[in-house]
């Protein structure tokens, strides 16, 4: 899936009559910045990406489902995971629209020193997740872990997370979160 970041931003910014201004003061990002996003001229980070939607508000998931509808579908191929990661990160969901899902389901991975930014996500919903390789700083308030293979956590996602790869080499996990609002 290849996904024009900016457009897509722009499009869904005045769908919902926002200014990029009134964007801005909603989340704190830059008015300039979100100018550049809309533009290509800067890719955000995933946490970027996270705050501004949430000014709209737009989870990840429904910012990278481009209306795909149908019949169900219960078995799916690696290929036919939706990637809604960006930069550093791939998080290659399952399913391409969780509109009526409990769950969202993501198979991610980060490059060395990848990072979901400076500033914290938080969302509604509990997340959990297992690192397959690769070792992975996980920050839930005031604690960090750093986990490795076989190393999991589980946390309500109303706290300030991050993560980030501090290890030598790609670093690989699953992970899940209910409801979907990542």
């Amino acid at each position: 899936m290849t996904l024009d970041i900016g457009k897509r931003l722009k499009d869904i910014r005045q769908e919902r009559g926002l200014s990029q201004r009134e964007l801005a003061k909603r989340t704190g990002v830059a008015n300039a910045s979100i100018s550049q996003i809309e533009s290509n001229r800067i890719n955000p980070t995933v946490g970027a990406l996270k705050r501004i939607l949430d000014g709209i508000p737009v989870s990840l998931a429904e910012f990278f489902d481009e209306g795909a509808q149908g019949t169900e579908q219960i078995f799916f191929a690696a290929e036919e995971l939706i990637e809604i990661g960006d930069g550093g990160i791939s998080f290659r969901q399952v399913g391409a629209s969780l509109k009526n899902n409990a769950i969202q389901f993501l198979h991610e991975k980060y490059r060395p020193g990848a990072s979901t930014g400076k500033t914290a996500l938080t969302h509604a919903g509990e997340e959990c997740g297992m690192v397959l390789k690769g070792r992975l700083q996980v920050e839930v308030g005031e604690e960090k872990k750093i986990l490795g293979p076989g190393d999991a956590y589980y946390f309500d996602s109303h706290k300030p997370h991050k993560f980030k790869n501090i290890g030598q080499e790609e670093c690989e996990l699953v992970s899940a979160c209910t409801p979907p609002t990542f």
